[in-house]
């Protein structure tokens, strides 16, 4: 294990700066490598920092809308049919990828978000065995009257950071991301 590990710091950052603080898988990668110093356990401070910076910022992010009487998941699905397309309509299958999450999951998301009123379901006059969901214009103001503020949320989170590390960072996931199975390309 590399010294900043053995250290209880953070390691430094890929351009090789400085470390930038002591957090708490630092913490606990040196207690690894106290009682196991003969296994390399730095993956566990990549993976642990992902994990629970993930937390961190899901946190912050179902604070934020839990002020405006919302989950982010409902979000998450008006977001995704408004920005699909100009009829912000989607058939359940098209939705369940984009919006990650199993058909049975996104039934009782729709059936939630039907009973606010914020999308509409309807059987295809083409198909009927395809299920589109529409944004209702209340759903459409929901997701207009949220997104900036938020973005300004997400800045608000991500404050401890430069533009330059932000990019990054973002290129770093994305990379991780599609090694591990994630559609598209960096």
């Amino acid at each position: 294990m590399n010294d900043t590990l053995t250290n209880d710091t953070c390691t430094n950052d890929a351009a090789g700066n400085d470390a930038v603080g002591n957090d708490a898988v630092d913490q606990i990668l040196g207690q690894w490598a106290r009682a196991r110093p003969d296994v390399d356990c730095s993956p566990m401070g990549v993976a642990g920092r992902i994990s629970r910076a993930s937390r961190l910022l899901e946190k912050g992010i179902k604070e934020y809308f839990a002020g405006h009487d919302l989950e982010p998941w409902e979000f998450d699905v008006l977001a995704t049919l408004f920005r699909s397309n100009p009829d912000h309509r989607l058939c359940m299958s098209d939705l369940a990828t984009a919006a990650m999450v199993s058909s049975a999951a996104l039934t009782n998301r729709v059936d939630r978000l039907v009973a606010k009123g914020l999308v509409h379901r309807e059987v295809a006059p083409s198909n009927r065995r395809m299920v589109l969901i529409t944004l209702t214009d209340e759903g459409r103001l929901v997701v207009d009257a949220l997104l900036e503020g938020h973005v300004a949320n997400e800045e608000r989170l991500l404050s401890g950071l430069t533009g330059e590390d932000r990019e990054r960072l973002s290129g770093l996931l994305c990379k991780l991301l599609t090694s591990l199975g994630d559609v598209g390309s960096c």
